[in-house]
């Protein structure tokens, strides 16, 4: 499954009292070179690194990864366009209009109002046809011959029609959907969406409808060209070409160096450094060395003649995941002392502090900071702390460790292997734990077994890694929804892998998903928000670090965070 998917207070009247935004001091949201589009000049190819030329450019199938969701910015419609604190606003380039009936009238119909000047790059324009194929394909009640994951939203439309003309367009929804924004971008030609035969083939080809179109796409050879679009009817596009080159995170900056990248992001090549001495055989190493070589790493990144490092907050947070399925931490008792254990502050300095930025802990579940309505709810988890409330569960304190019917208490952590931030992120972990009693044994899993073996599994205590970072809060719903039981009597997870959940926390969702009145919308938010920390189903921790090298002379480019690239504007300075 793509990248993107793997990943209340005491008194919650006074925590939701009002809906003021509160706005403390955050991460940096992007960091970008910006120029004026007068500032940068005609012609070039900007060389991109990518972790591999994706198989498909259809984000809607299994094989898509986050370079299928980069991709598809430069060649196809996003009818919205994000700020960086992941606001949406209608794309003029695709939208003169986009409206949906207001809060309490029903049916909830949106009306989009398309650009007459879109089309596709055979010349067919973009029409309500592109809109139902679509539709069809990724509503829950679509032929299972589509293979897909049926992302949030399409199952909440009843019907889609073409308006008063051509370049109308009508949806009409069974159930109101507040995040209706999010549909439909990225939007693909009928003729890529409208048989499962068609949709389920490799997508390299199909029409565009964006500044830029494909010109080769060469998977062995580890290349995606893609070029000005003769038919783009938005400012032209600055760049002649864009080539997007398959570089691993490990040869980044070897890359860099011999001048062969433009822009390169380096998190994971800074991260996941490898010690110099490292060769075949050699024993995993241990925290200081993998520090010292992730240092060694960001130095030389900072250090590369005629190159920038941008750093922001990525779209990504890392994150505490508490099994509460078995063992210790399926007394909910338990689950909250190791939430209150937890010095989050801490937690987020040690991961990080060394990559050089401030170190902010994050403090929701379903929002960053800087999103609409982010609040920090941590208090939400109560005001017991850990020593009480392992006492109140049972577990005495035996010397420096807690014990219960003769069995101390012991729990297991996960982390991915090879990850500097996450070893020093356990290693504090370990430290707030042992604090309480709790002793923690931290075990470092190679990326393709941590999902596999222990997540879905269930074979694990707790599990230290990332979510992507949605910019609606209503996508990330599936973490917490509450198992339920399957064919077979056994509860079906999902995506929520701390196998706990509750009534309350799907009602509170589902009811904010279908509020179209924002100020009580983001009400809901906080509260399921809250009754998730009260649930201590995970914790939040911090935005992960987004680091990107780009070469001097490289117009708008950088760090991007929810915003993106405005693809068109890439390219380079004059003079």
């Amino acid at each position: 499954m793509r990248a993107r998917q793997l990943v209340a207070v005491a008194v919650l009247t006074v925590l939701l009292a009002g809906c003021s935004e509160e706005r403390p001091a955050g991460p940096v949201g992007s960091d970008v070179g910006a120029v004026g589009r007068d500032g940068v000049r005609e012609g070039g190819t900007l060389r991109w690194a990518v972790e591999a030329v994706p198989a498909t450019l259809n984000v809607f199938q299994p094989e898509a990864t986050a370079d299928t969701e980069l991709l598809t910015g430069a060649l196809l419609p996003h009818l919205f366009r994000l700020d960086d604190r992941a606001r949406p606003a209608p794309d003029p380039d695709y939208l003169t209009a986009a409206e949906s009936t207001p809060a309490g009238q029903s049916p909830q119909t949106v009306t989009y109002r398309l650009n007459p000047k879109a089309v596709w790059t055979d010349g067919t324009p973009l029409t309500a046809a592109d809109f139902t194929a679509q539709w069809h394909a990724l509503a829950d009640t679509a032929d299972p011959a589509y293979r897909t994951d049926r992302p949030a939203g399409y199952a909440a439309i009843a019907a889609v029609a073409q308006g008063a003309d051509a370049r109308e367009v009508r949806v009409t929804f069974k159930q109101p959907y507040a995040a209706w924004r999010t549909l439909f971008s990225p939007l693909y030609p009928a003729a890529a969406t409208a048989t499962p035969a068609a949709f389920n083939q490799p997508l390299t080809n199909a029409p565009s409808a964006g500044p830029f179109t494909v010109k080769t796409y060469d998977r062995a050879g580890g290349r995606a060209t893609v070029t000005r679009n003769p038919r783009w009817w938005g400012d032209p596009a600055k760049a002649e070409a864009i080539d997007f080159l398959a570089t691993p995170a490990a040869e980044r900056l070897d890359a860099l160096d011999r001048g062969e990248l433009d822009l390169a992001p380096l998190t994971e090549a800074v991260d996941r450094a490898t010690p110099a001495d490292r060769g075949a055989g050699a024993a995993p190493p241990d925290a200081a060395t993998l520090a010292e070589a992730s240092a060694r790493a960001l130095r030389r990144a900072e250090s590369l003649p005629g190159l920038t490092l941008h750093r922001a907050a990525a779209t990504s947070f890392a994150q505490l995941t508490l099994n509460g399925s078995r063992g210790p931490l399926a007394d909910p008792a338990v689950r909250r002392a190791v939430a209150r254990a937890v010095d989050r502050q801490r937690v987020a300095e040690a991961a990080l502090t060394p990559f050089g930025l401030a170190a902010v802990p994050l403090g929701h579940h379903l929002l960053t900071a800087g999103q609409d309505g982010y609040r920090d709810n941590s208090t939400a988890v109560g005001t017991s702390t850990a020593a009480e409330l392992l006492d109140r569960a049972g577990w005495r304190a035996n010397g420096s460790t807690r014990a219960k019917d003769g069995k101390e208490l012991t729990l297991g952590l996960l982390i991915p292997d090879g990850s500097a931030a996450a070893r020093r992120a356990a290693d504090v972990l370990t430290a707030d734990l042992a604090g309480a009693g709790i002793t923690l044994r931290p075990q470092a899993v190679p990326a393709d077994a941590f999902l596999r073996d222990h997540l879905a599994t269930g074979a694990y205590d707790l599990a230290l890694f990332s979510w992507p970072a949605p910019a609606d809060a209503g996508a990330a719903a599936p973490r917490y929804a509450k198992p339920r039981p399957g064919p077979d009597g056994l509860p079906v997870v999902g995506r929520n892998y701390a196998r706990t959940g509750s009534e309350e926390i799907d009602r509170l969702l589902a009811e904010a998903a279908a509020e179209l009145d924002p100020g009580a919308r983001r009400a809901l938010v906080q509260e399921a928000d809250a009754r998730i920390w009260q649930l201590a189903h995970s914790v939040p921790l911090y935005q992960r670090p987004d680091l990107v090298a780009v070469r001097a002379g490289v117009a708008n480019a950088g760090a991007f965070g929810f915003a993106g690239p405005r693809f068109q504007d890439l390219g380079f300075r004059l003079g």
